[in-house]
């Protein structure tokens, strides 16, 4: 996603439809059997409009186009919990480790049913969590081993969300989970790989790149990840309307990861930019995609900032792979298919096993006499 420049306006008579749209506001403001709030009739207008287009552009009232910003910056003022929607409740998922919320106690599992003293059910009370740092706010929660509610105030801090979680796993195969393409993602691969590159020794016997679960985010960073592995070639090209090439990004040398063997873990919900990196580490042979198939969202969405607070995400082009893939609507189509098991996790087994054939294969060439050293 970029932010954009709002474009030159169009001709007056093309917008001959909104003298339609200005009667139904002024029948719905004069007769409407209650009262009504004029912004709030605009701004539905406004997204019904964009709902037309397709799924993935988007009118944004100031509190959704705020919140969209402060999840791709990776930084905003909360209490630290990852939540969820459970028929209108807000759920907690995890609280983040060392935040307001994981302090507190609260748990996995438990419903914030009001947020100082509002109720939450049927309201988009999930961005009411966030707010300035320093500002204090109460939780009422329900939890199914208490009898009853139980009201716990936090102070909201300036919460940082970790894009990267590694770890060396055995046999100096490092493990790199990516959750979400915000704001320095690439910074965050490039520190985790470096300090796995140290617990290993000096050097790690293989890589899997988990994008499992990641929904995608900013475009220039899923360019700046797949360069991380990538030494030269095309990364995506960007098309526009009428198959126009708009763009076409290439790696570079410098700064690469390589001399070991990689696999990529995807699934249904790796989208977008996950889709971008894991696209271009397949055509350029540098990894294996190991998993099911992605989601298949292969459009670019820019950001329009509408000047009262509010925001415009819309689709102004679609992306291609290295090999002129499309993947709007198609997706990804992993190397080796595996799905995923209800015990243990067989698609990180598999990515695994993986890195380690790779790597026995490579080692076996190189102990073949007359092999190139």
């Amino acid at each position: 996603m970029a932010v954009a420049a709002l474009a030159t306006a169009a001709p007056k008579h093309r917008f001959d439809k909104l003298d339609v749209f200005a009667r139904v506001l002024s029948y719905v403001e004069q007769n409407y059997v209650e009262d009504v709030d004029e912004g709030k009739l605009v701004y539905g207008a406004a997204k019904g409009m964009v709902r037309t287009l397709d799924p993935h552009s988007a009118f944004m009232t100031p509190d959704e186009y705020r919140d969209m910003k402060a999840d791709t910056e990776g930084e905003f003022g909360g209490v630290g919990v990852e939540v969820d929607d459970d028929d209108g409740v807000i759920v907690v998922v995890e609280p983040l480790p060392g935040s307001p919320a994981a302090r507190a106690g609260l748990l996995k599992g438990d419903r914030i049913v009001a947020i100082d003293g509002v109720p939450t059910k049927g309201q988009t009370g999930a961005g009411r969590l966030r707010g300035k740092p320093g500002t204090s706010i109460v939780l009422t929660v329900e939890r199914s081993a208490w009898s009853e509610p139980r009201r716990v105030t936090l102070t909201r801090e300036l919460i940082h969300v970790n894009a990267v979680d590694a770890s060396l796993l055995a046999g100096g195969i490092a493990y790199v989970r990516l959750k979400q393409f915000q704001e320095r993602a690439d910074e965050e691969v490039a520190a985790a790989l470096a300090r796995l590159k140290t617990e290993a020794g000096g050097g790690f016997a293989g890589l899997v790149l988990d994008l499992r679960g990641n929904p995608g985010g900013l475009l220039d960073q899923a360019v700046k990840v797949a360069d991380l592995f990538l030494s030269s070639g095309v990364i995506v090209t960007t098309v526009g309307r009428g198959g126009h090439k708009l763009d076409e990004e290439r790696a570079r040398a410098y700064g690469t990861w390589d001399g070991f063997p990689m696999a990529c873990l995807v699934n249904g919900a790796s989208a977008s930019a996950s889709e971008i990196v894991a696209g271009a580490l397949q055509d350029h042979g540098r990894a294996t995609i190991v998993g099911t198939a992605t989601y298949g969202k292969g459009s670019v969405q820019s950001i329009f900032d509408l000047g009262d607070g509010s925001g415009l995400k819309l689709t102004v082009a679609r992306y291609l792979t290295p090999s002129g893939r499309a993947i709007q609507g198609k997706g990804i189509a992993p190397d080796r298919v595996v799905e995923a098991g209800h015990g243990g996790d067989p698609q990180l087994a598999a990515a695994l096993e993986t890195v380690r054939s790779a790597r026995a294969q490579s080692a076996a060439r190189l102990d073949t006499p007359g092999a190139e050293r």
